[in-house]
């Protein structure tokens, strides 16, 4: 199998739409976020999910700047640095929350609970260390983050611009959880989602640049010129 970079492109997009369909998903009938959910088998399931999510939307995005690197230009470089180190930290916090705690729910009860309590925008009663950090700065990253790669991909007008425009006001309005009660956490996701899923499908369609097309296409015709003529 002949590995080409527009395959790689139209990898991306599919992982960045898979990405917004298991994001969506995974909000539907989510249990109530205590530590009576931790150790169950579905916490595990949906926490599994967003691990893939949060894969899959690393490397969405990472073929989306890829495919766009020179119109997005250093506003697109900083959007994409912030929205992928968010991502990269919500990765590793699902990974603890699907593998670690549910194995701590016995031995240290109220420090599940805090942590969870701290995972869905509320203040947690004891200290939970790092995690309060890795949290925060997850949450930082993939708010700022999408709203100015959002905001580059838009401008580029290389992808779907009403994606764009729907991942930067979807990913910074998931601010307004701090002041709004925690049954809208479902519902905000699904922005985000659809945004995923349309910058996707966008980059699986467009996977190259029409410069990049003409050069290849100039480089064969050449390459058939010298093969008559020999």
């Amino acid at each position: 199998m002949t590995i080409t970079t527009t395959g790689l492109t139209r990898a991306a997009g599919v992982s960045a739409a898979v990405a917004g369909l298991l994001f969506i998903a995974v909000q539907i009938n989510h249990p109530t976020m205590d530590v009576d959910s931790v150790a169950t088998t579905e916490w595990v399931v949906r926490n599994s999910a967003k691990v893939a999510m949060a894969a899959l939307a690393l490397v969405g995005i990472t073929g989306m700047y890829l495919r766009q690197v020179r119109q997005v230009g250093v506003l697109g470089l900083i959007g994409y640095l912030l929205f992928g180190a968010g991502y990269l930290l919500m990765f590793s916090s699902e990974v603890i929350s699907a593998y670690v705690l549910p194995g701590l729910v016995s031995l240290a009860p109220g420090y599940v609970n805090d942590i969870v309590v701290a995972a869905a925008g509320g203040t947690p009663v004891g200290d939970i260390g790092a995690m309060s950090t890795v949290l925060a700065v997850a949450g930082a990253g993939y708010m700022v983050g999408g709203l100015i790669f959002g905001i580059a991909v838009f401008r580029a007008r290389i992808l779907a611009r009403w994606a764009a425009a729907l991942l930067a006001v979807g990913t910074i309005a998931t601010a307004s959880l701090a002041v709004l009660p925690e049954a809208f956490n479902r519902p905000m996701a699904v922005p985000v989602g659809l945004a995923l899923i349309g910058l996707g499908i966008s980059l699986w369609r467009n996977p190259r640049s029409p410069a990049a097309t003409l050069a290849g296409e100039g480089a064969a015709q050449t390459v058939g010129v010298e093969h008559a003529t020999v």
